[in-house]
Protein backbone atom coordinates (compact mmCIF):
# COMPACT_ATOMS: atom_id res chain seq x y z
CA UNK A 1 0.00 0.00 0.00
CA UNK A 2 1.24 3.50 -0.85
CA UNK A 3 0.81 5.75 2.20
CA UNK A 4 1.42 9.47 2.79
CA UNK A 5 1.78 10.97 6.29
CA UNK A 6 0.93 14.67 6.38
CA UNK A 7 0.31 17.57 8.74
CA UNK A 8 3.36 17.40 11.03
CA UNK A 9 6.73 19.14 10.99
CA UNK A 10 8.33 15.96 9.73
CA UNK A 11 11.02 13.53 10.78
CA UNK A 12 13.44 12.75 12.35
CA UNK A 13 11.19 13.57 15.32
CA UNK A 14 12.44 16.74 16.96
CA UNK A 15 9.46 18.63 18.29
CA UNK A 16 6.33 16.95 19.62
CA UNK A 17 4.31 13.77 19.96
CA UNK A 18 2.86 13.78 16.46
CA UNK A 19 6.33 13.70 14.91
CA UNK A 20 7.19 10.79 17.20
CA UNK A 21 4.02 9.00 16.11
CA UNK A 22 4.88 9.52 12.45
CA UNK A 23 8.39 8.17 12.95
CA UNK A 24 7.32 5.13 14.97
CA UNK A 25 4.30 4.28 12.84
CA UNK A 26 5.98 4.99 9.52
CA UNK A 27 9.03 2.81 10.09
CA UNK A 28 6.85 -0.11 11.16
CA UNK A 29 4.65 0.27 8.10
CA UNK A 30 7.80 0.15 5.96
CA UNK A 31 8.91 -3.02 7.75
CA UNK A 32 5.55 -4.54 6.82
CA UNK A 33 6.11 -3.86 3.14
CA UNK A 34 4.31 -0.55 2.64
CA UNK A 35 5.63 2.43 0.65
CA UNK A 36 5.60 5.36 3.09
CA UNK A 37 6.17 9.05 2.34
CA UNK A 38 6.42 11.70 5.07
CA UNK A 39 5.79 15.35 4.21
CA UNK A 40 8.19 17.65 6.09
CA UNK A 41 8.44 21.41 6.56
CA UNK A 42 11.71 22.50 5.01
CA UNK A 43 12.44 25.19 7.61
CA UNK A 44 11.96 22.77 10.53
CA UNK A 45 13.91 19.75 9.28
CA UNK A 46 17.71 20.00 9.22
CA UNK A 47 18.19 16.35 8.24
CA UNK A 48 19.64 16.37 4.72
CA UNK A 49 18.74 12.89 3.52
CA UNK A 50 15.84 12.02 1.22
CA UNK A 51 14.96 8.87 3.16
CA UNK A 52 14.86 8.04 6.85
CA UNK A 53 14.36 4.56 8.30
CA UNK A 54 12.95 3.45 4.96
CA UNK A 55 10.50 6.36 4.62
CA UNK A 56 10.71 8.81 1.72
CA UNK A 57 10.90 12.44 2.83
CA UNK A 58 9.30 15.24 0.83
CA UNK A 59 10.42 18.64 2.12
CA UNK A 60 8.19 21.53 1.13
CA UNK A 61 8.09 25.20 2.14
CA UNK A 62 5.45 27.01 4.14
CA UNK A 63 4.85 30.40 5.75
CA UNK A 64 6.76 30.38 9.03
CA UNK A 65 4.01 31.99 11.06
CA UNK A 66 2.21 30.91 14.23
CA UNK A 67 -1.15 30.86 12.46
CA UNK A 68 -0.23 29.75 8.93
CA UNK A 69 2.72 27.38 9.37
CA UNK A 70 0.72 24.16 9.65
CA UNK A 71 -2.21 24.76 7.32
CA UNK A 72 -0.24 26.29 4.45
CA UNK A 73 2.23 23.41 4.49
CA UNK A 74 -0.60 20.87 4.59
CA UNK A 75 -2.28 22.61 1.65
CA UNK A 76 0.92 22.56 -0.43
CA UNK A 77 1.57 18.94 0.57
CA UNK A 78 -1.98 17.96 -0.40
CA UNK A 79 -1.49 19.43 -3.86
CA UNK A 80 1.79 17.52 -4.15
CA UNK A 81 -0.03 14.25 -3.47
CA UNK A 82 -2.27 14.54 -6.54
CA UNK A 83 0.11 13.07 -9.15
CA UNK A 84 1.52 10.58 -6.62
CA UNK A 85 -1.73 8.57 -6.42
CA UNK A 86 -1.34 7.37 -2.84
CA UNK A 87 -3.71 4.73 -1.54
CA UNK A 88 -4.03 6.52 1.82
CA UNK A 89 -3.19 9.97 3.13
CA UNK A 90 -3.04 10.14 6.94
CA UNK A 91 -3.25 13.67 8.34
CA UNK A 92 -2.60 14.79 11.90
CA UNK A 93 -4.31 17.64 13.82
CA UNK A 94 -7.93 18.69 13.34
CA UNK A 95 -6.83 22.09 12.02
CA UNK A 96 -5.72 20.37 8.81
CA UNK A 97 -9.19 18.99 8.03
CA UNK A 98 -10.11 21.71 5.46
CA UNK A 99 -7.52 20.34 3.02
CA UNK A 100 -8.20 16.62 3.46
CA UNK A 101 -10.57 16.59 0.47
CA UNK A 102 -7.80 17.46 -1.99
CA UNK A 103 -6.18 13.99 -2.36
CA UNK A 104 -9.65 12.48 -2.71
CA UNK A 105 -9.99 14.15 -6.12
CA UNK A 106 -7.73 11.44 -7.56
CA UNK A 107 -9.13 8.61 -5.46
CA UNK A 108 -6.76 8.69 -2.48
CA UNK A 109 -8.52 7.80 0.75
CA UNK A 110 -7.87 10.32 3.51
CA UNK A 111 -7.90 9.90 7.29
CA UNK A 112 -7.22 12.47 9.99
CA UNK A 113 -6.11 12.01 13.60
CA UNK A 114 -7.80 14.95 15.28
CA UNK A 115 -5.62 15.01 18.43
CA UNK A 116 -7.05 16.83 21.46
CA UNK A 117 -9.30 19.86 21.83
CA UNK A 118 -6.76 22.33 20.51
CA UNK A 119 -9.11 25.32 20.78
CA UNK A 120 -8.67 25.16 24.56
CA UNK A 121 -5.03 26.20 24.28
CA UNK A 122 -4.33 29.61 25.76
CA UNK A 123 -2.04 30.63 22.92
CA UNK A 124 -4.95 30.92 20.47
CA UNK A 125 -6.97 34.14 20.17
CA UNK A 126 -10.74 33.96 19.65
CA UNK A 127 -10.61 33.84 15.84
CA UNK A 128 -8.15 30.92 15.90
CA UNK A 129 -10.26 29.03 18.43
CA UNK A 130 -13.30 29.54 16.20
CA UNK A 131 -11.37 28.20 13.19
CA UNK A 132 -10.29 25.11 15.13
CA UNK A 133 -13.85 24.32 16.17
CA UNK A 134 -15.05 24.69 12.59
CA UNK A 135 -12.17 22.41 11.56
CA UNK A 136 -13.35 19.84 14.11
CA UNK A 137 -16.73 19.75 12.39
CA UNK A 138 -15.11 19.51 8.95
CA UNK A 139 -13.04 16.57 10.22
CA UNK A 140 -16.27 14.60 10.51
CA UNK A 141 -17.14 15.23 6.84
CA UNK A 142 -14.25 15.97 4.49
CA UNK A 143 -11.90 12.99 4.97
CA UNK A 144 -12.99 9.40 4.46
CA UNK A 145 -12.40 8.71 8.15
CA UNK A 146 -11.24 10.45 11.29
CA UNK A 147 -9.89 9.02 14.54
CA UNK A 148 -8.67 10.03 17.97
CA UNK A 149 -6.05 8.84 20.44
CA UNK A 150 -8.18 9.58 23.52
CA UNK A 151 -11.44 8.11 24.81
CA UNK A 152 -12.27 11.50 26.30
CA UNK A 153 -11.91 13.23 22.94
CA UNK A 154 -13.84 10.39 21.32
CA UNK A 155 -16.70 11.16 23.71
CA UNK A 156 -16.51 14.87 22.86
CA UNK A 157 -17.00 14.15 19.15
CA UNK A 158 -19.77 11.70 19.91
CA UNK A 159 -21.65 14.20 22.07
CA UNK A 160 -21.10 17.29 19.94
CA UNK A 161 -21.22 15.93 16.41
CA UNK A 162 -23.20 12.70 16.94
CA UNK A 163 -20.36 10.85 15.25
CA UNK A 164 -17.97 8.55 17.09
CA UNK A 165 -14.49 8.18 15.61
CA UNK A 166 -12.35 5.07 16.00
CA UNK A 167 -9.89 5.15 18.89
CA UNK A 168 -6.23 4.26 18.39
CA UNK A 169 -3.83 5.24 21.21
CA UNK A 170 -0.16 6.13 21.04
CA UNK A 171 2.58 3.63 21.69
CA UNK A 172 5.78 3.64 23.66
CA UNK A 173 9.16 2.60 22.34
CA UNK A 174 11.89 3.40 24.82
CA UNK A 175 15.40 2.17 25.43
CA UNK A 176 16.49 2.12 29.04
CA UNK A 177 20.00 3.53 29.20
CA UNK A 178 22.50 3.78 32.05
CA UNK A 179 23.74 7.20 33.18
CA UNK A 180 26.19 8.65 30.71
CA UNK A 181 27.20 11.79 28.86
CA UNK A 182 23.82 13.54 29.02
CA UNK A 183 23.49 13.28 32.80
CA UNK A 184 27.11 14.39 33.18
CA UNK A 185 26.53 17.38 30.90
CA UNK A 186 23.71 18.68 33.08
CA UNK A 187 25.32 17.73 36.40
CA UNK A 188 22.72 15.06 37.23
CA UNK A 189 22.86 11.82 39.18
CA UNK A 190 20.62 8.81 38.46
CA UNK A 191 17.47 8.75 40.58
CA UNK A 192 18.19 12.25 41.89
CA UNK A 193 15.93 14.42 39.74
CA UNK A 194 12.29 15.09 38.88
CA UNK A 195 11.65 15.32 35.13
CA UNK A 196 9.32 17.27 32.85
CA UNK A 197 9.36 16.89 29.04
CA UNK A 198 7.24 19.04 26.76
CA UNK A 199 6.89 22.21 24.74
CA UNK A 200 7.46 25.47 26.59
CA UNK A 201 4.00 26.91 25.99
CA UNK A 202 1.57 28.29 28.61
CA UNK A 203 -1.00 25.50 28.36
CA UNK A 204 1.65 22.87 29.08
CA UNK A 205 2.00 24.49 32.50
CA UNK A 206 5.67 23.72 33.20
CA UNK A 207 5.55 26.62 35.68
CA UNK A 208 3.47 24.38 37.97
CA UNK A 209 6.48 22.14 38.55
CA UNK A 210 9.03 24.94 38.86
CA UNK A 211 6.87 26.85 41.35
CA UNK A 212 6.06 23.67 43.30
CA UNK A 213 9.74 22.76 43.50
CA UNK A 214 10.67 26.06 45.12
CA UNK A 215 8.80 25.03 48.26
CA UNK A 216 10.08 21.44 48.49
CA UNK A 217 12.43 20.17 51.17
CA UNK A 218 14.70 18.10 48.94
CA UNK A 219 18.15 17.97 47.41
CA UNK A 220 16.67 16.56 44.20
CA UNK A 221 17.07 18.50 40.94
CA UNK A 222 14.17 19.62 38.75
CA UNK A 223 14.87 19.06 35.05
CA UNK A 224 12.73 20.83 32.44
CA UNK A 225 13.29 19.45 28.93
CA UNK A 226 11.84 21.26 25.93
CA UNK A 227 11.51 24.48 23.98
CA UNK A 228 9.03 26.07 21.57
CA UNK A 229 8.84 28.66 18.80
CA UNK A 230 6.45 31.60 19.11
CA UNK A 231 6.43 31.47 22.94
CA UNK A 232 9.21 33.85 23.94
CA UNK A 233 7.24 35.60 26.70
CA UNK A 234 6.38 32.36 28.47
CA UNK A 235 9.92 31.00 28.12
CA UNK A 236 11.28 34.20 29.66
CA UNK A 237 8.92 33.71 32.60
CA UNK A 238 10.18 30.14 33.13
CA UNK A 239 13.79 31.25 32.90
CA UNK A 240 13.17 33.87 35.57
CA UNK A 241 11.56 31.28 37.86
CA UNK A 242 14.42 28.84 37.27
CA UNK A 243 17.04 31.48 38.01
CA UNK A 244 15.65 31.81 41.53
CA UNK A 245 16.33 28.14 42.37
CA UNK A 246 19.70 26.52 41.54
CA UNK A 247 18.07 23.08 41.66
CA UNK A 248 16.03 23.86 38.52
CA UNK A 249 17.71 23.04 35.21
CA UNK A 250 16.33 24.08 31.80
CA UNK A 251 17.95 21.88 29.16
CA UNK A 252 16.25 23.02 25.97
CA UNK A 253 15.48 20.35 23.39
CA UNK A 254 17.00 16.91 24.03
CA UNK A 255 16.28 14.07 21.60
CA UNK A 256 17.42 10.57 20.77
CA UNK A 257 19.82 8.84 23.14
CA UNK A 258 20.01 11.90 25.38
CA UNK A 259 16.26 11.90 25.92
CA UNK A 260 16.27 8.14 26.55
CA UNK A 261 19.04 8.59 29.11
CA UNK A 262 17.16 11.33 30.96
CA UNK A 263 13.95 9.29 30.99
CA UNK A 264 15.68 6.11 32.12
CA UNK A 265 17.25 7.66 35.20
CA UNK A 266 14.54 10.01 36.50
CA UNK A 267 13.04 9.56 39.97
CA UNK A 268 9.63 11.07 39.21
CA UNK A 269 8.06 12.32 35.98
CA UNK A 270 5.52 15.17 36.10
CA UNK A 271 3.10 15.81 33.21
CA UNK A 272 1.69 19.29 33.79
CA UNK A 273 -0.17 19.85 30.51
CA UNK A 274 -3.72 21.06 30.94
CA UNK A 275 -5.01 20.40 27.41
CA UNK A 276 -4.58 17.93 24.58
CA UNK A 277 -5.33 14.28 24.05
CA UNK A 278 -2.89 11.51 24.91
CA UNK A 279 0.60 12.87 25.64
CA UNK A 280 3.35 10.61 24.25
CA UNK A 281 5.89 11.91 26.76
CA UNK A 282 3.66 10.67 29.59
CA UNK A 283 3.30 7.23 28.01
CA UNK A 284 7.06 7.02 27.47
CA UNK A 285 7.73 8.07 31.06
CA UNK A 286 5.53 5.19 32.19
CA UNK A 287 7.43 2.85 29.86
CA UNK A 288 10.72 4.00 31.40
CA UNK A 289 9.33 2.95 34.77
CA UNK A 290 9.03 6.44 36.22
CA UNK A 291 6.65 7.22 39.05
CA UNK A 292 4.26 9.64 37.32
CA UNK A 293 2.24 12.62 38.52
CA UNK A 294 -0.07 14.39 36.11
CA UNK A 295 -2.33 17.38 35.83
CA UNK A 296 -5.67 15.68 36.53
CA UNK A 297 -7.38 16.37 33.22
CA UNK A 298 -9.72 13.62 32.05
CA UNK A 299 -7.33 12.77 29.21
CA UNK A 300 -4.29 12.45 31.47
CA UNK A 301 -6.12 10.40 34.08
CA UNK A 302 -7.34 8.10 31.31
CA UNK A 303 -3.71 7.56 30.31
CA UNK A 304 -2.34 6.68 33.74
CA UNK A 305 -5.30 4.69 35.07
CA UNK A 306 -4.38 3.52 38.58
CA UNK A 307 -0.66 3.75 37.85
CA UNK A 308 0.03 7.31 38.96
CA UNK A 309 -1.12 10.42 40.78
CA UNK A 310 -3.16 13.45 39.72
CA UNK A 311 -3.09 17.02 41.00
CA UNK A 312 -5.47 19.93 40.44
CA UNK A 313 -4.47 22.03 37.45
CA UNK A 314 -6.61 24.89 38.72
CA UNK A 315 -4.69 24.98 42.01
CA UNK A 316 -1.38 24.45 40.21
CA UNK A 317 1.76 24.38 42.34
CA UNK A 318 -0.23 24.46 45.58
CA UNK A 319 -1.79 21.11 44.69
CA UNK A 320 1.32 19.56 43.14
CA UNK A 321 3.76 20.46 45.93
CA UNK A 322 2.33 18.25 48.73
CA UNK A 323 2.05 15.25 46.39
CA UNK A 324 5.69 15.63 45.40
CA UNK A 325 6.80 16.03 49.01
CA UNK A 326 4.86 12.97 50.18
CA UNK A 327 6.35 10.83 47.43
CA UNK A 328 9.87 12.09 48.00
CA UNK A 329 9.45 11.15 51.67
CA UNK A 330 8.10 7.68 50.81
CA UNK A 331 10.47 5.69 48.55
CA UNK A 332 8.39 2.53 48.99
CA UNK A 333 5.41 4.18 47.30
CA UNK A 334 7.63 5.39 44.46
CA UNK A 335 8.92 1.86 43.88
CA UNK A 336 5.37 0.50 43.77
CA UNK A 337 4.14 3.12 41.32
CA UNK A 338 7.18 2.79 39.08
CA UNK A 339 6.24 -0.86 38.67
CA UNK A 340 2.58 -0.04 38.03
CA UNK A 341 3.41 2.57 35.41
CA UNK A 342 5.76 0.31 33.49
CA UNK A 343 3.28 -2.55 33.55
CA UNK A 344 0.47 -0.35 32.22
CA UNK A 345 2.64 1.02 29.41
CA UNK A 346 3.75 -2.45 28.33
CA UNK A 347 0.17 -3.74 28.41
CA UNK A 348 -1.85 -0.89 26.89
CA UNK A 349 0.52 1.28 24.86
CA UNK A 350 2.66 -0.66 22.37
CA UNK A 351 3.61 0.60 18.91
CA UNK A 352 3.19 -2.84 17.34
CA UNK A 353 -0.46 -3.00 18.44
CA UNK A 354 -0.97 0.61 17.38
CA UNK A 355 0.49 -0.14 13.94
CA UNK A 356 -1.79 -3.16 13.62
CA UNK A 357 -4.78 -0.92 14.34
CA UNK A 358 -3.74 1.75 11.83
CA UNK A 359 -2.98 -0.85 9.20
CA UNK A 360 -6.37 -2.50 9.59
CA UNK A 361 -8.02 0.93 9.40
CA UNK A 362 -6.17 1.66 6.15
CA UNK A 363 -7.33 -1.59 4.57
CA UNK A 364 -10.91 -1.03 5.68
CA UNK A 365 -11.09 2.53 4.36
CA UNK A 366 -9.58 1.41 1.05
CA UNK A 367 -12.05 -1.47 0.82
CA UNK A 368 -9.24 -3.99 0.53
CA UNK A 369 -9.11 -7.41 2.21
CA UNK A 370 -6.78 -7.82 5.14
CA UNK A 371 -3.51 -9.69 4.62
CA UNK A 372 -3.49 -13.08 6.33
CA UNK A 373 -0.91 -11.91 8.86
CA UNK A 374 -3.32 -9.23 10.12
CA UNK A 375 -6.25 -11.61 10.29
CA UNK A 376 -4.16 -13.99 12.36
CA UNK A 377 -2.88 -11.36 14.78
CA UNK A 378 -6.07 -9.31 14.93
CA UNK A 379 -7.32 -10.60 18.27
CA UNK A 380 -3.96 -10.20 19.98
CA UNK A 381 -3.44 -6.76 18.48
CA UNK A 382 -6.68 -5.43 19.91
CA UNK A 383 -6.67 -7.15 23.28
CA UNK A 384 -4.41 -4.46 24.69
CA UNK A 385 -6.33 -1.65 23.03
CA UNK A 386 -9.62 -3.02 24.30
CA UNK A 387 -8.39 -3.00 27.88
CA UNK A 388 -8.93 0.76 28.01
CA UNK A 389 -12.55 0.68 26.80
CA UNK A 390 -15.19 2.28 28.97
CA UNK A 391 -17.82 0.01 30.50
CA UNK A 392 -20.61 1.40 28.34
CA UNK A 393 -22.34 -0.20 25.37
CA UNK A 394 -19.53 0.59 22.96
CA UNK A 395 -16.87 -0.43 25.44
CA UNK A 396 -18.54 -3.80 25.97
CA UNK A 397 -18.76 -4.28 22.20
CA UNK A 398 -15.07 -3.46 21.89
CA UNK A 399 -14.11 -5.90 24.64
CA UNK A 400 -16.19 -8.76 23.27
CA UNK A 401 -15.02 -8.27 19.72
CA UNK A 402 -11.39 -7.91 20.75
CA UNK A 403 -11.73 -11.25 22.48
CA UNK A 404 -13.51 -13.10 19.69
CA UNK A 405 -13.38 -11.44 16.28
CA UNK A 406 -11.12 -8.85 14.69
CA UNK A 407 -13.34 -8.65 11.55
CA UNK A 408 -16.38 -7.81 13.71
CA UNK A 409 -14.33 -5.20 15.57
CA UNK A 410 -13.55 -3.53 12.26
CA UNK A 411 -17.21 -3.57 11.34
CA UNK A 412 -18.18 -1.91 14.63
CA UNK A 413 -16.01 1.04 13.62
CA UNK A 414 -17.27 1.18 10.06
CA UNK A 415 -18.51 4.47 8.69
CA UNK A 416 -18.86 3.38 5.11
CA UNK A 417 -21.14 6.26 4.19
CA UNK A 418 -17.99 8.37 3.84
CA UNK A 419 -15.71 5.94 2.04
CA UNK A 420 -16.99 6.74 -1.44
CA UNK A 421 -14.82 8.66 -3.83
CA UNK A 422 -15.22 12.42 -3.58
CA UNK A 423 -16.78 13.72 -6.79
CA UNK A 424 -17.53 17.29 -7.80
CA UNK A 425 -21.16 17.18 -6.64
CA UNK A 426 -20.11 15.92 -3.21
CA UNK A 427 -17.47 18.62 -3.02
CA UNK A 428 -20.02 21.34 -3.84
CA UNK A 429 -22.35 19.98 -1.17
CA UNK A 430 -19.57 19.96 1.42
CA UNK A 431 -18.55 23.51 0.59
CA UNK A 432 -22.16 24.68 0.68
CA UNK A 433 -22.69 23.07 4.06
CA UNK A 434 -19.50 24.66 5.32
CA UNK A 435 -20.54 28.16 4.30
CA UNK A 436 -24.05 27.70 5.67
CA UNK A 437 -22.68 26.50 8.99
CA UNK A 438 -20.09 29.22 9.50
CA UNK A 439 -22.50 31.69 11.09
CA UNK A 440 -24.08 29.10 13.36
CA UNK A 441 -20.73 27.61 14.34
CA UNK A 442 -19.18 31.01 15.00
CA UNK A 443 -22.04 31.98 17.29
CA UNK A 444 -21.85 28.66 19.11
CA UNK A 445 -18.06 28.91 19.32
CA UNK A 446 -18.01 32.39 20.81
CA UNK A 447 -20.40 31.29 23.53
CA UNK A 448 -18.53 28.05 24.16
CA UNK A 449 -15.17 29.82 24.31
CA UNK A 450 -16.51 32.31 26.83
CA UNK A 451 -17.97 29.52 28.95
CA UNK A 452 -14.78 27.45 28.73
CA UNK A 453 -12.57 30.41 29.60
CA UNK A 454 -14.77 31.19 32.59
CA UNK A 455 -15.19 27.62 33.80
CA UNK A 456 -11.73 26.18 33.20
CA UNK A 457 -8.22 27.35 33.88
CA UNK A 458 -6.16 24.24 33.08
CA UNK A 459 -2.88 25.85 34.06
CA UNK A 460 -4.13 27.98 36.90
CA UNK A 461 -3.58 31.05 34.72
CA UNK A 462 -6.46 33.54 34.41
Amino acid sequence: MKIALLGTRGIPASYSGFETCVEQLGQRLVQRGHDVTVYCRSHHISYEGDTYKGMRLVKLPTIANKYLDTLVHSFISSLHTLPQRYDVGLYFIAGNSPVTWIPRIVGTKTIINVDGLDWKREKWPAFAKAYIQIAEWLATWLPNEYLTDSRVVQGYYRDRFKSEPPYIPYGSDVERLPPGETLARFGLEPGKYVLFVGRMVPENCAHHLVEAFQGLNTTMKCVIVGDAPYAEEYKARLQALAAADPRVILTGYVFGKGYQELGSNAHIFVETSGVGGTHPALIEAMAFGNCVITNATAENMETIGDAGFGYSGREGANSLRPILQQLLDNPTAITDYRRRAQQRASTVYTWEAVTDAYEQLFYRVCGQPLPKRLELVGVGAYRRLASTCHADGRGITCLLVAAFSAPLWRASLSRDRRTTKLDSALLRRHLGQTLAALGVTWGHTRGEIRRADAATAPCGMQ
